[in-house]
């Protein structure tokens, strides 16, 4: 029998109409003097359970001012303790400080708990880490009213200004889904102004402000398919299918890996190719130039030639005169 089924029999005990003293409790449940002395300590401190030990009845029970105490809804074992701090950990690590004023008071409990079964409390966050790399700067109120503005359904009005344009735009958009992506942040969005769904880098949002009202909500398999049937950020319909060959070299690795949900793999020799739909070609080649020499686009053509003019401008790069 686990701790969490002895404190439900336990609790089941003590809202007898008597006191039940320690050896009936012992027999009840089978175990020692000193584990139901620890349970009845774990409740007291760690549930707020009101119980007390009846001298006259030589026995345990309820308070009787505590009539209609329940155990609380949600509590967990040891394991699944660790598991919650590994994932508020990862979260944190993801977007700094975002979880903090919801989630401190019980991360505290939680650390309560684990040191009340021995374990040090900072086991998790010294143990469980994210590197991230190429993570751009996002301020944590931009972030928060973002987040806000997505699982509110309000809509944002915001001053966009985009990498490829020298130009702040102002947009009114219905920010459907908040995307975390190779370490930076995005939204999914209908923008008012195009009159279509884009997707906007959040760092590069200068201001924004939510709205009052609430936009009808986007259907959700329409909206997945618009995030993830093409590779990469570029999202919408693909248009293309890139046929990438790897070489022995590095086959081994490509083989294991998603690129995309609907990508097509085989063995080719020691060779492995990879199939993958696209609709924007930006993301993709720099992709396909991080492998060098290791790759070879076989299609389509369009591709290939603007991949072998990439490479040709970076061997100037090298074999220019210093």
């Amino acid at each position: 029998m686990n701790r969490a089924e002895r404190i439900y029999r336990l609790h089941a005990a003590l809202k007898l109409p008597r006191p039940i003293s320690l050896q009936a409790l012992i027999e009840k449940l089978e175990v020692s003097h000193a584990t139901i002395k620890r349970d009845l300590a774990y409740m007291r401190d760690f549930m707020e359970a009101p119980i007390e030990y009846d001298r006259r009845a030589n026995g345990y029970c309820y308070r009787a001012d505590a009539e209609g105490f329940e155990l609380p809804g949600l509590w967990f074992n040891e394991s699944e303790l660790f598991a919650l701090l590994a994932t508020e950990q990862l979260l944190e690590s993801v977007q700094p400080g975002f979880l903090t004023p919801w989630i401190g008071p019980l991360k505290s409990r939680i650390r309560k708990l684990l040191e009340h079964s021995g374990h040090h409390n900072k086991i998790v966050t010294t143990r469980i880490c994210l590197q991230p790399m190429a993570q751009r700067p996002l301020r944590q109120e931009l972030f928060s009213l973002a987040a806000s503005a997505v699982l509110g359904e309000h809509p944002l009005e915001i001053e966009y200004h985009g990498r490829q344009r020298a130009t702040i735009t102002q947009r009114l958009i219905h920010p459907h889904r908040l995307l975390h992506y190779r370490d930076n942040w995005y939204l999914i969005a209908w923008c008012e102004q195009a009159d279509d769904y884009r997707t906007f880098s959040l760092d590069r949002i200068q201001k924004a402000g939510l709205s009052e009202h609430q936009f009808k909500p986007a259907d959700d398999n329409h909206l997945q398919r618009y995030i993830s049937a093409s590779f990469g950020i570029f999202t919408g319909e693909a248009k293309h299918w890139a046929v990438l060959r790897f070489s022995a070299q590095r086959a081994e690795w490509v083989a294991d890996e998603q690129w995309h949900p609907d990508q097509i793999g085989q063995w080719k020799g020691g060779q492995y190719e990879l199939q993958i739909p696209y609709s924007d070609e930006r993301e993709l080649i720099m992709e396909i130039l991080k492998y060098g020499p290791d790759v070879e686009v076989i299609a389509p053509e369009e591709l290939r030639n603007k991949v072998s003019q990439y490479l040709q401008q970076a061997i100037q790069h090298y074999q220019a005169e210093k």
